[in-house]
């Protein structure tokens, strides 16, 4: 096979207050023609960073490459004048973005936006360069053309503006396409009609492709071979099923085995430190231990009742246009016991998170009622649902924009015991705060530091041990971790049970990530416009799933050789 781009001996370092920090150490990797090569890895493993110095992306002022060669058409890539990069970036080289909100310009529209890569990198007419837009829309499988082209980006689905930034990447038929998470914030089933979508792209124009992605189910369906990437190193490379088959590294082996299985349950999902260590604990959850826990769980009276709850929306698009009426929740009821994980999955604009917020009254239902201890909340005065909300929480999907930036840790998590007039000194309320840290898993250190100087995985940390304070009878999850690396996924769900059964909480979990919901539910709600599709125990719902739509969502749950 001819190699299409050659990575040699690259190191990159980082600068802060005239120190320099080795992030990318020495690695040489190469992209063969018509080729998927996946690189996988956790944040902060190096694989994104090297990615963007292909196409020097790195933030100028705060890094360098130090050395090593980037070579493409007998180029160094590293070493190109400006102007002569330029006619390669977008062109013969590109690449698309894990987030495609944040990418897209959100004041323009999107056929204008593809159009702009075209004027620069084409010789077309403004007539052909629009033909060409509305082509790549339907290449793209995007529907309705010309509707998308004249929407802004905030108009159109997760899906879609994905699917216009893979239109805006490929417009100049490049080369070499580099692919940065471009379906860890979307649906599974969505992600597998943007795999199916780059699969089939990649073998109609023979192009390259470097996948980056910390899902390794989702590289076995769609790499030929992978790259593993730990600490700035590659610690292996092989084809996909040399990998998945017979992985040589501890750290490769870790990444396999964090995910949840879809067969057995783990009583503790192992950890990357688990594997390293060779403290994996096996010990499985059994049919007759879980059968035990539910005769005791639904033995009780319902702790949450939602009967026949409405949530409808009125949108007005002009003056002279009657109000359209959207019912984005539909007739709802189901209960949910004492000790209880529910597990709530659907697609985007399900009506998932809007039941989530109706529950937690941050947008009251249109209709129906909502018991809790037997009372209807939906009745309640400010003051009342005031007092309610120490009993029933909420994790946030991003634990950084749901905490105060210019708040300390710990006073962030002292401040809801303030508002509840929780223990009867500021003394005290240190004291929980600090026992609460450590019992997530963090120390006394953390609590005068900003959640700035945290990871991911830390700051969800944070967000639950802000929630933990209040000793809440019902949490909603809602996509607590959709954001998080495997590994860290493993921990924060395993810190959740922990909770769960030293606490006695009850949750409502909403994610769009099924392998997750199965392993962490009792039973299970599938939601589909608005309505229930689907209410049984998890395992059996997973087993022999009784309505399309559900065996549509757990077909579309990346399997590959995992």
């Amino acid at each position: 096979m001819n190699k299409i781009l050659s990575i040699k001996d690259l190191s990159i370092s980082f600068f802060s207050d005239g120190k320099s920090n080795e992030i990318i150490h020495k690695i040489s990797y190469h992209l063969n023609e018509n080729e998927i090569l996946g690189i996988v890895g956790e944040s902060g493993s190096g694989k994104s960073v090297s990615s963007l110095a292909i196409l020097r992306l790195l933030p100028k002022k705060i890094s360098k490459i130090t050395s090593g060669s980037i070579i493409f058409e007998n180029q160094d890539l590293a070493k190109l004048p400006l102007k002569a990069f330029q006619k390669i970036r977008g062109q013969k080289i590109a690449m698309i973005f894990q987030e495609p909100m944040s990418s897209l310009n959100p004041s323009m529209i999107c056929g204008k936006q593809v159009e702009e890569i075209l004027k620069q990198h084409t010789n077309l007419s403004k007539k052909e360069i629009k033909e060409e837009t509305l082509s790549l829309f339907e290449k793209v499988k995007l529907p309705q053309p010309d509707r998308v082209y004249k929407s802004y980006p905030h108009e159109i689905s997760g899906g879609q503006k994905q699917r216009v930034m893979i239109a805006m990447a490929i417009a100049c038929k490049p080369q070499i396409l580099i692919a940065d998470e471009p379906t860890t914030a979307l649906d599974v089933t969505v992600q597998n009609d943007i795999i199916a979508l780059l699969k089939e792209l990649q073998t109609e124009t023979k192009m390259s492709v470097i996948f980056i992605t910390h899902d390794l189910s989702l590289i076995s369906q769609i790499a030929n071979r992978v790259l593993v990437m730990y600490k700035g190193n590659i610690v292996e490379q092989n084809t996909v099923e040399a990998i998945f088959k017979s992985p040589q590294h501890h750290y490769t082996k870790a990444l396999i085995n964090s995910r949840p299985s879809l067969s057995n349950r783990l009583k503790k999902l192992p950890t990357i430190d688990d594997v390293m260590a060779n403290t994996v604990s096996e010990e499985i959850i059994t049919s007759e231990m879980r059968k035990t826990q539910h005769k005791k769980i639904y033995s009780q009276k319902p702790l949450l009742e939602v009967i026949n709850i409405e949530k409808e929306y009125v949108s007005k698009s002009g003056w002279f246009k009657k109000p359209q009426h959207f019912k984005a929740v539909n007739n709802i009821s189901f209960k949910l016991y004492e000790g209880e994980t529910l597990g709530l999955v659907g697609e985007s604009g399900c009506g998932k998170s809007t039941l989530g917020n109706a529950i937690l009254l941050l947008d009251r239902p249109t209709a129906g009622t909502i018991l809790f201890k037997g009372k209807d909340i939906t009745k309640l005065s400010l003051e009342e649902v005031k007092i309610l909300r120490k009993d029933i929480q909420i994790i946030f999907q991003d634990p950084y924009s749901s905490l105060n930036p210019r708040l300390t840790v710990g006073k962030a998590i002292m401040e809801p015991m303030e508002v509840h007039n929780l223990y009867s000194s500021t003394s005290e309320r240190k004291e929980k705060t600090i026992e609460i840290l450590n019992r997530v898993g963090l120390n006394e250190s953390y609590f005068n530091r900003y959640p700035h100087e945290f990871s991911g995985g830390q700051r969800q940390r944070i967000g639950i041990a802000r929630t933990v304070a209040l000793q809440p009878k019902l949490i909603v999850c809602d996509e607590s971790v959709s954001a998080l690396d495997i590994s860290v996924q493993a921990q924060v769900l395993n810190l959740l049970n922990e909770l769960k059964e030293k606490f006695g909480f009850t949750y409502i979990f909403i994610s769009h990530d099924l392998a997750v919901v199965k392993y962490m539910s009792d039973q299970l709600l599938v939601m589909n416009k608005g309505r229930i599709e689907e209410l049984d125990d998890a395992d059996t719902i997973y087993n022999a799933p009784k309505k399309d739509y559900t065996k549509k969502l757990i077909n579309a749950i990346p399997k590959g050789l995992i």
